[in-house]
C-alpha cells in the first residue's frame, strides 16, 4: 500500500459514521477479570478498599481537519494547541491522545560523585485543563481516559503503588507488593498495569566526562538492578511477580513495558544497535517479538498506529530547521510506505496524523524543538507547543507524558 493508497483507505474509514460507546463501558471492561495464568500470587490489597474504575477511551476517528480550537474549549477528537507556551500551562491535544503531563528533570547531588535523578510532575487537571504541579511522585503512568494515574513516591524503589485520581489528586487505593518497584505502565486497553522491580534506585546518577572535557551526571550502571515485573489487574488489584535477571547490557533504568495485545512484555537493550527490543512472555521467558512488532524501536515512542496497520520509526533526514522527516512502515514487513514530517514520533492522534518534536533550530545549534501535530501525505504541519529550547539541560527541559482520551 502506496502513500496515496493509504490516504484514500483512512478516509474512506473516516468517513464511515462510528456511534459512541454506550453508557457504563468503562466499566464494564473493568468488571471483567482476564483469564489468570496458571503460576500465580496475589498482590495483597486492602480489603476495605473500592475499586477504582480507569476510563477506557474508545477512539473514534477525527474528521482530520487540522483546526486549533482555542483554549478552555477542548472537543474529544479536535485540536487543542499552545504554540505561544512552553512548558504548556493548558491542555495539549489532539485526535485521540493528549499531553496527560509532563515532568522535569534535576539531578539532586548525594555523596563520592553519586546523585539521583528526580523527577517533577505537572499532571493534567481535568476540571480546568490545565497542568498542576505535584511534586509527590517519583514516577506517574496516567491510563486512558485521563481519569487514573498509576503513581510511585519518592525513594524508589518503593514498595506500594498508587491509584490517583486526577480529578481529586487524591489516592484512591494502594496497591501493596513484595518487591520494590521503579517504574510504571499501563496495557494498551488500561485494564492492566506493569511495574516493573528493581533492586536499587534506577535513577542514580554518576559523574562522567563530557566530550568538552568537563563532567556531566550520566546514569551509574553499577547501583541498580532490574530484578523482574508484576502484572496487575487494576480493578481487583491482583497480580503476579515474575523474576527477569538483567543481563550485561541492560541500563540502570530499563522499564518494561505491554506489547499491543498485552500477551507479552518488552524492554530495551543497550550495547547493541540503538532501539533494539526484547520480548518476554508473562513467565519471564525470552520469545520473538508479535509478528506486527517485530520492526519497532523503543526509541519512537509512537510504535503502532491504532489500527495496528502502520509503524512510526526513526528519523530518516533533516532537510533544515523545522522540517525533518521520519519513516513510516508496514509493520509486518518493515518496508516503508511513506515518509511524514517530524524529527521523533511520540503519539498516534489517530490513524493517519502522529504528534512530533519537530527541531526549531539550525543544523549548527544545539537542537531546539517544540510539539507539531503531522499529517500522513501532508507536508503540513500544525505547531502544539511552543518551542523548548533547552532539550538538553535538565533543570529547563520538560518531557511529556501522552495517553490517550
Amino acid at each position: 500500500m502506496n502513500a496515496e493508497e493509504l490516504v484514500r483507505a483512512t478516509l474512506r474509514e473516516q468517513a464511515a459514521e462510528q456511534p459512541p460507546a454506550s453508557p457504563g463501558f468503562a466499566d464494564r471492561v473493568l468488571a471483567v477479570r482476564r483469564r489468570r495464568r496458571t503460576r500465580r500470587f496475589a498482590v495483597v490489597a486492602a480489603a476495605t478498599a473500592a475499586v477504582v474504575a480507569v476510563a477506557v477511551a474508545v477512539p473514534l476517528l477525527d474528521s482530520g481537519k487540522s483546526d486549533v480550537r482555542p483554549s478552555g474549549i477542548v472537543r474529544q477528537h479536535g485540536i487543542t494547541g499552545h504554540p505561544d507556551q512552553s512548558p504548556p500551562r493548558d491542555l495539549i491535544a489532539a485526535g485521540q491522545t493528549a499531553l496527560a503531563a509532563y515532568y522535569t528533570w534535576r539531578t539532586v547531588p548525594q555523596t563520592d560523585g553519586r546523585g539521583i535523578g528526580v523527577r517533577t510532575y505537572r499532571l493534567l487537571d481535568p476540571a480546568t485543563a490545565t497542568y498542576v504541579k505535584d511534586s509527590r511522585w517519583a514516577f506517574v503512568a496516567v491510563a486512558p481516559g485521563l481519569r487514573t494515574a498509576a503513581v510511585l513516591e519518592q525513594n524508589l524503589p518503593v514498595r506500594r503503588i498508587g491509584l490517583l485520581d486526577l480529578a481529586t489528586r487524591k489516592i484512591e487505593r494502594w496497591i501493596p507488593v513484595e518487591h520494590g518497584i521503579g517504574g510504571l505502565a499501563f496495557s494498551y486497553d488500561g485494564t492492566r498495569l506493569l511495574a516493573t522491580t528493581y533492586d536499587g534506585n534506577p535513577d542514580t546518577r554518576a559523574k562522567a566526562q563530557d566530550i568538552k572535557g568537563g563532567w556531566e551526571w550520566a546514569p551509574a550502571f553499577d547501583t541498580s538492578t532490574r530484578t523482574g515485573f508484576y502484572d496487575i489487574d487494576v480493578a481487583s488489584g491482583q497480580g503476579a511477580w515474575t523474576g527477569v535477571g538483567s543481563d550485561r547490557y541492560t541500563p540502570p533504568r530499563d522499564d518494561f513495558s505491554y506489547s499491543r495485545t498485552g500477551d507479552q512484555v518488552y524492554a530495551q537493550i543497550i550495547g547493541r544497535r540503538d532501539g533494539t527490543q526484547q520480548f518476554y512472555d508473562l513467565d519471564g521467558g525470552k520469545t520473538a517479538a508479535p509478528a506486527n512488532e517485530r520492526y519497532l524501536r523503543t526509541d519512537v515512542d509512537a510504535r503502532l498506529s491504532p489500527d495496528g496497520r502502520l509503524a512510526a520509526l526513526g528519523l530518516t533526514k533533516e532537510v533544515a530547521p523545522g522540517k525533518s522527516y521520519s519513516s513510516i512502515r508496514d509493520p509486518r514487513t518493515g518496508k516503508e510506505i511513506t515518509k511524514i514530517r517530524g524529527g521523533h514520533l511520540l503519539a498516534w492522534a489517530d490513524d493517519r496524523r502522529l504528534v512530533a518534536w519537530e527541531r526549531a533550530s539550525s543544523l549548527d545549534e544545539p537542537y531546539r524543538a517544540r510539539l507539531v501535530l503531522v499529517t500522513i501525505g501532508s507536508d503540513r504541519i500544525v505547531p502544539l507547543s511552543g518551542v523548548q529550547k533547552e532539550m538538553f539541560d535538565e533543570l529547563k527541559a520538560w518531557q511529556p507524558v501522552f495517553a490517550r482520551r
